[in-house]
């Protein structure tokens, strides 16, 4: 059965993104640099790619916040991972948006798009993009899995990951170390 797995790059101070996030700048001020480990950048960083492929490998269907989708649209080329089908959370609806890359975008509320992402993605998992909609996801029971990639950067400023919401997480496996700390948990359900 697929999981909803939230995959975010984050600074020690827990910023997801930078500050001043706009149209040129998606990740915000300096934003680009918590993700520097997926190309192998830095010490160990035959680790992080090994990190990076196993989650490529796993990726069955995104959900995505509306936000992160109006400024990755451009960037992306078509959806995050070539021809999987991404599902927008918005109270925006639309039609479907075809990729240039093959995969689909499809508008949906919360709920809905959680589970037919989770239906989409059949016996591989469903990554979440953006803050925001983690947050509502953890909010709202929906978020299983949480991976987090911490990079020994402080931002000061910028996009505070689960800013607010309370959650008991349990370590699933050993952190493992390249140039970034990658960690994985398993949300707890009371």
């Amino acid at each position: 059965m697929s999981k909803v797995v939230l995959d975010v790059s984050m600074s020690l101070d827990g910023f997801s993104a930078g500050p001043n996030v706009r149209q040129d700048e998606p990740m915000g001020d300096g934003g680009e640099r918590l993700h520097d480990w997926v190309a192998g950048k830095g010490p160990n960083g035959e680790v992080d790619t090994g990190v990076r492929r196993e989650l490529d490998a796993l990726v069955g269907a995104t959900i995505i916040g509306r936000r992160t989708f109006d400024l990755g649209l451009r960037p992306w080329g078509g959806t995050p991972w070539p021809g999987v089908p991404s599902f927008v959370v918005t109270h925006r609806t639309r039609e479907d948006l075809l990729g240039d890359n093959g995969g689909t975008f499809a508008f949906d509320g919360l709920e809905s798009a959680a589970r037919r992402a989770k239906d989409a993605a059949g016996d591989k998992d469903v990554v979440v993009l953006g803050a925001d909609v983690a947050r509502h996801l953890l909010r709202a029971g929906l978020l299983d899995v949480v991976w987090i990639h911490l990079v020994p950067r402080l931002m000061g400023e910028g996009t505070r990951l689960f800013d607010g919401e309370p959650a008991e997480l349990i370590p699933e496996g050993q952190p493992v170390a390249g140039a970034v700390t990658h960690l994985r948990y398993r949300v707890a359900r009371p």
